[in-house]
């Protein structure tokens, strides 16, 4: 099992705050990473969707679960940049605020090249909350 915090992160994540959206990560023996994410009271997504009453947004979710989906291919990303590709049978079943901790699992399903299909979900206190396929490329960083 491999144990990621913050600062082993920002070693091969090209994401930093307020966009870097894991705290800490694992990859269990079966090669499915696990992330977490606490989400702030101040977020900046938070403050305007909606006033009195914050949620998180859908595409939050979805990025939340895209960087733990690149935490299976961290040896392979310095150097890149990791742009979406496609999302696929996205489905939000519970809402997100402000206090929760974001528990990601995420697993890498095919490799074509440098593009990368997974399947992720991301559940609250064991609760779904939102499941989907996300496929993402490594593009070099010009120089």
């Amino acid at each position: 099992m491999i144990e990621l915090n913050k600062d082993d992160i920002k070693g091969f994540l090209p994401h930093r705050e307020p966009m870097l959206l894991i705290e800490k990560s694992f990859i269990d023996d079966e090669g499915n990473a696990h992330s977490e994410y606490k989400i702030k009271e101040d977020e900046f997504f938070t403050r305007g969707h909606f006033p009195g009453n914050p949620v998180v947004p859908g595409v939050i979710q979805c990025e939340i679960m895209a960087q733990s989906c690149a935490v299976l291919v961290k040896d392979e990303i310095p150097g890149h940049i990791t742009l979406y590709a496609g999302l696929n049978n996205v489905k939000f079943k519970n809402v997100v605020k402000p206090g929760d901790v974001c528990q990601v699992t995420s697993k890498l399903i095919e490799r074509r090249g440098q593009l990368f299909f997974c399947s992720a979900k991301l559940e609250v206190d064991g609760k779904l909350c939102c499941k989907g396929d996300l496929t993402f490329a490594l593009v070099p960083i010009e120089k």
